[in-house]
């Protein structure tokens, strides 16, 4: 009993779920770090015609914008050559490369907050990071790896649990993140045992995607058209398999939608950071943990919703149901002047995370799976050029209303959420015939 035990546990070690854990638990650790490194060091900051708090807000957005804009940038070319390498069958390249990346600008931080750095050295790791992949190449390493080992039916339902463990890691270490930036000795500073234990956590994670990480093959061994006939025959269930061609129609009103629901989402949470830390908020370390907790329970929250809606619901509805559930509870936010309906907003937003993972998974299954890693990848690289328009539009609007109305973006960024549920409602429409025509 021992063996097999053993040997279950060694296979599930060997699976994604590890790295997926360990990668997240220190980015949430790290992104705590940054945020109270980058409001420390923008204290001091001046602005002529302007409050003490207003340029602090506005010196800490342009170097989030100009730090986002490099990691945005930067992976364009390396993703797609990872994404071809991918296809070639080397799986592994798109997970190896951005853990390096990862590593690389941890370190980076630990030594900028030990050496007293200028905080302009973060640049160079967000260059560095861009350059191995980063989550552009990443994410899409993942979640190919997750639909090649699935059915096209089960794929949503596989792809949340991917998003589950995500999140489950983010929740964990965003609560403990705030607690552990104040711990200090004597000659090291705050955040520095943060950084040492996010950076050493990377390094376990880089680690176990070299040795441990196993990769399976895409089918059996059965030739296509047998494998089809099979997963027909076994079940009851309808089973609907990676296409011969393209259905291009489809994958442009997927890119389209993708494309605005990220304008909204990304372009929020850009700004959410600096709106948190100004008043009537004014959170410290550890409030800042609970919040990136907050966000991070949507991961856990988007696939209890998958499983319970997925039973009665086709898969434009559960896109449908996430991006209400995302424009209802950032609208709310334009509004938000205490911790408490912070949470209200944030609890809103439960099923924010359905739309991007039931997109891909949509997307997944309109190209043949040779094809998959690429089309994942390249609708990443389309959600980074969306990024080159949203983060310096956000910022910029953020900054000019601070004085009015600092949550106007998040008002903005519901209407785009409205406007990201038109290709999907035209897909939903689409999507009745397409059934009909495979049934018969």
């Amino acid at each position: 009993m021992v063996v097999p035990n053993c040997q279950a546990a060694f296979a599930m070690l060997r699976q994604i779920e590890p790295i997926i854990v360990l990668e997240q638990l220190g980015s949430t650790l790290f992104d705590t770090a940054l945020q109270m490194v980058v409001r420390d060091r923008c204290v001091n900051a001046t602005d002529p015609g302007h409050s003490s708090e207003d340029a602090q807000q506005k010196a800490m957005t342009d170097f989030y914008m100009i730090n986002n804009l490099i990691i945005q940038l930067t992976p364009i070319l390396p993703a797609l050559f990872l994404a071809r390498l991918s296809d070639r069958g080397r799986r592994k390249a798109p997970i190896v490369s951005p853990l390096t990346g990862y590593l690389l600008s941890r370190l980076i931080l630990l030594l900028v907050v030990v050496l007293k750095l200028p905080l302009q050295v973060m640049f160079a790791a967000g260059t560095l990071l861009g350059l191995s992949g980063g989550f552009t190449a990443y994410w899409p390493g993942v979640m190919t790896l997750a639909s090649l080992g699935s059915t096209a039916a089960d794929r949503s339902k596989v792809l949340m649990r991917v998003e589950f463990m995500y999140g489950l890691a983010g929740v964990v270490g965003s609560l403990v993140s705030g607690h552990l930036f104040h711990l200090y000795s004597s000659s090291l500073g705050h955040g520095t045992i943060l950084l040492i234990i996010s950076t050493l956590l990377h390094l376990l994670c880089l680690l176990h995607s070299i040795f441990l990480l196993q990769v399976k093959g895409v089918s059996n061994g059965e030739p296509k058209e047998d494998r089809h006939l099979l997963l027909h025959a076994s079940t009851n269930a309808p089973v609907v398999e990676a296409p011969v061609e393209i259905n291009r129609v489809n994958v442009a009103l997927l890119f389209v939608a993708a494309i605005l629901y990220d304008f909204a989402v990304g372009g929020a949470i850009e700004v959410l950071g600096a709106f948190v830390l100004k008043a009537p908020l004014s959170w410290n370390a550890t409030l800042v943990g609970y919040g990136n907790a907050a966000g991070c329970v949507i991961f856990l929250s988007s696939y209890l919703g998958v499983i319970g809606f997925r039973r009665c619901c086709s898969d434009t509805s559960l896109i449908l149901i996430g991006m209400v559930s995302f424009a209802v509870g950032i609208y709310f936010m334009s509004f938000v002047t205490t911790t408490l309906t912070f949470y209200l907003a944030r609890a809103l937003t439960l099923f924010a995370l359905i739309p991007m993972t039931t997109i891909r998974s949509l997307l997944s299954q309109q190209v043949p799976a040779s094809s998959c890693g690429m089309t994942l990848t390249l609708l990443q690289l389309a959600l980074k050029f969306a990024s080159l328009a949203y983060i310096p539009a956000f910022t910029k609007i953020y900054q000019g209303t601070l004085d009015w109305f600092p949550g106007f973006v998040f008002t903005l960024a519901s209407i785009f959420t409205v406007l990201g549920m038109i290709p999907i409602s035209i897909i939903g429409c689409r999507s009745p015939q397409r059934q009909q025509y495979e049934k018969i």
